[in-house]
């Protein structure tokens, strides 16, 4: 309606041209005119598109990033309306699906409570004090790793920032394998820094991370193969490593989700991964001097 009343005057004067006999000038008078209104309202349509496109790249790039409470006023043409209310059930849909799965993480993990109290029973019965303690750690392990589960599939996080020393988690966890190295007649290597090494992860994700990297040595090579763990410091850089004297592996394989040759679920090395990017850093393979497989989980100092 503004574009047309805008150029109402120049219209009369088009018609006062014609009644004056400049017929021709008249014409083109009206036809400029025309052009021109045709110009500003597309423009007026095409900013009014080009709005409704940049919310739903906004709103699709919060999606992309994690933020599933992000919704789109639907709005422009039909069409892009339309998208906008696909993509804001498609936020929905995730969200829900995701409530879903860690509702169901909590609820199998409170499952594992009776079968771990009645293995706790069982190892309060043994006679051998030094045995019964040994085997009492190991529960007790297992306990805190179900109530980290149901913590994080609830978002039950602490409030503070994790952290934890990488050196101390690789010793630990070195003196938990240690047991089963020996009894495979594997030498085991530890290198670690007379300096504390923190890194942003939490000591209880760190050595998860760590006894599945270390499960694979076990898993993929033959008894008495030697491994190391090591933690190296570059800089501010720390560098928790596994690494073997076995055959190796190819760049890539086991670090897919769901593939694993020897009847696991091949989730292990997911959990790492994540680990690793929780952390800010990053899951590498590569190949010890050896020729045997290394695994590296560089993390920025904390």
């Amino acid at each position: 309606l503004l574009p047309t009343l805008a150029l109402l005057p120049v219209k009369l004067l088009a018609l006062w041209l014609i009644g004056q006999g400049q017929v021709i000038f008249g014409t083109l008078v009206i036809l400029i005119a025309k052009l021109v209104g045709t110009a500003v309202v597309g423009d007026r349509v095409a900013a009014r598109l080009a709005r409704s496109v940049r919310d739903l790249a906004v709103v699709a790039g919060r999606l992309g990033s994690g933020d599933l409470t992000a919704r789109v006023e639907p709005s422009g043409p039909p069409e892009v309306a339309s998208v906008g209310g696909v993509l804001n059930g498609l936020g929905a849909r995730v969200a829900g699906l995701l409530a879903d799965e860690r509702e169901l993480v909590a609820d199998l993990s409170h499952r594992l409570r009776t079968p771990i109290t009645a293995l706790r029973l069982d190892v309060e019965l043994l006679d051998d004090a030094t045995e019964r303690d040994r085997m009492t750690g190991h529960v007790d392990d297992l306990v805190d790793a179900v109530d980290v589960i149901i913590r994080t599939a609830r978002h039950e996080h602490a409030p503070d920032v994790p952290r934890c020393d990488a050196a101390a988690v690789v010793r630990d966890r070195a003196r938990f394998w240690a047991v089963l190295a020996t009894h495979q007649d594997r030498d085991l290597h530890l290198d670690l820094p007379d300096a504390p090494a923190p890194v942003g992860v939490g000591a209880d994700e760190l050595g998860a991370a760590l006894d599945v990297l270390v499960d694979n040595v076990f898993r993929h090579t033959p008894h008495g193969t030697p491994f190391a763990l090591a933690v190296t410091v570059d800089g501010d850089r720390v560098g928790v490593v596994v690494a073997d004297e076995g055959p190796g592996l190819a760049h890539g394989e086991l670090t897919q989700r769901g593939r694993s040759g020897t009847g696991s679920t091949g989730l292990g090395l997911d959990v790492a991964r994540r680990t690793a990017e929780r952390g800010g850093g990053t899951l590498h393979l590569g190949t010890g001097s050896s020729g045997g497989a290394r695994w590296t989980l560089d993390l920025p100092a904390a």
